[in-house]
């Protein structure tokens, strides 16, 4: 049995390990990292970046049968399903090395490619090696959640893990969830030529503000998706290619291919979390603001923490931590301030407190600004007016904003920062966005929280009319 002592062992090359690692390493910290399965975890391999991808590959068919809104002579958009896995394929071959184990052992890092458990409270066996750590961060990720439905076991079905290595186009994708994942490979896959079955036990993206979702699933439903809302998955039977999924109100949906999108479970099992005195919830590994365990020589990150499942709360994770084990300071995990997006089209994005929740929390101080898409100049140029922002304000300060539009993803950055930096509306307002950009619809929003405070103010207007008169 070999032995090895190190300052801060690594349990998983997800995002979040490889943040720690590479952070860690390089301000001087001796660094083990595990990894018993894939470098760059699910999000390279399974999630974020192959998603993304075949996303694109949909948009671009998409964008080839619609081209005659500008001018352009529609094409029939034929997809190549098996060349579009390819793109898929490349684009996650480009991005390997940036995750690669060679990198990180040229930064430094130990890494054994082997998975790690407990055995005492500082000390992790892994094959036929025992590190003994300082601290010790589990970033283990999660996995897709399979729930026990009846009959599930006896049919065939991808998740997120399989999908991706599909060669043949499937004739007719059911998917059950109608979260993030399942409505983003259900545009995408409709798209590519595919019908497409949503399955969902309750509301369709019913994490996110109902207003804002609604505008994304009839967008969904007019490019052919059928979403079957309020429709929990009692029995699913059949065989390859012709599978029949039985909701517990009676209703049977047929299709060729399943895909099971109802969530993540964390990957925690092989931890042996006992050995160490960690203990769970039923979400993920217990910590408490500063990112520990029960065991305070262990951190958990990422998803394996049990919170929100994004890979930057991941390397925002890593941050926090690298704070407390390298230089011994105080740092806390928020959530206030992380954002989020699902990748359809429109897109749709939120940062801090949807409407809802900003009414509860503020009551009577709240005020909820609106700015739309089809007031863009740049948007009407794209074709691209279908959406529109929402800020929730408090005392002159947004403590939420919600989008649903072209690029939404890309605009909740600048809320993101605002609200993780405490500004106020007026320093929105001060920006100067360049004409035109979607990006001026952050401005707007800014602006039409001002306006009535200007424009319909008595106050001001007196004002005005005595400068007009006194100032010669």
């Amino acid at each position: 049995m070999n032995r090895i002592k190190t300052d801060i062992l690594i349990i998983g090359a997800g995002s979040g390990g490889l943040s720690v690692a590479a952070g860690a390493v390089q301000m001087g910290a001796d660094v083990v990292l595990l990894e018993g399965h894939k470098m760059g975890g699910d999000c390279l391999n399974y999630g974020c970046v192959p998603s993304k991808a075949l996303i694109a590959s949909g948009k671009a068919a998409y964008a080839q049968r619609h081209a005659e809104q500008y001018g352009v002579a529609n094409a029939r958009g034929t997809a190549d399903y098996a060349a579009a896995k390819d793109h898929v394929a490349d684009v996650i071959a480009q991005i390997e090395p940036v995750d690669s184990q060679e990198r990180f052992e040229g930064l430094g890092v130990k890494v054994i490619r082997e998975f790690g458990h407990f055995i005492s409270s500082n000390e992790v066996q892994a094959g036929d090696t025992v590190i003994t750590a300082r601290r010790i961060v589990i970033a283990t990720g999660s996995s897709p959640l399979v729930p026990p439905i009846s009959g599930l076991e006896n049919v065939p079905y991808e998740t997120n893990e399989t999908l991706f290595d599909l060669r043949e186009p499937p004739e007719h994708l059911l998917i059950i969830g109608g979260g993030p994942i399942g409505m983003e490979m259900a545009q995408a896959h409709v798209r590519l030529g595919s019908k497409v079955t949503v399955i969902e036990g309750a509301k369709a993206l019913g994490k996110d503000d109902p207003e804002l979702a609604a505008v994304v699933l009839n967008s969904l439903r007019d490019e052919g998706v059928v979403i079957e809302e309020d429709a929990k998955a009692a029995e699913i039977r059949g065989k390859p290619g012709a599978i029949e999924v039985v909701t517990n109100d009676g209703r049977q949906i047929k299709g060729t291919h399943l895909l099971m999108a109802v969530g993540r479970k964390t990957n925690t099992e092989k931890l042996n979390l006992d050995a160490a005195g960690i203990k769970t919830t039923k979400t993920g590994v217990k910590v408490d603001a500063s990112l520990r365990t029960a065991n305070r020589k262990v951190y958990a990150i990422g998803d394996a923490a049990g919170g929100l499942q994004f890979t930057h709360v991941a390397g925002y994770h890593a941050g926090v931590i690298i704070r407390s084990m390298l230089f011994a300071l105080p740092s806390k995990a928020k959530t206030a301030h992380i954002p989020w997006a699902t990748y359809t089209d429109p897109e749709l994005a939120q940062v801090g407190m949807t409407e809802a929740e900003a009414k509860k929390a503020h009551g009577s101080n709240l005020e909820v600004v609106r700015f739309h898409y089809d007031h863009n100049d740049r948007a009407i140029a794209e074709r691209k007016t279908k959406g529109f922002i929402k800020v929730m304000v408090a005392k002159g300060r947004p403590v939420g904003a919600s989008i649903v539009g072209y690029q939404a993803g890309e605009l909740i950055n600048l809320w993101a920062l605002a609200l993780a930096n405490g500004m106020k509306m007026s320093q929105i307002a001060a920006m100067v966005a360049p004409y035109p950009t979607i990006g001026e619809i952050n401005k707007r929003a800014a602006g039409a929280y001002f306006s009535p405070r200007l424009f319909d103010s008595p106050m001001v207007k007196r004002i005005v009319g005595l400068v007009q008169r006194l100032v010669p």
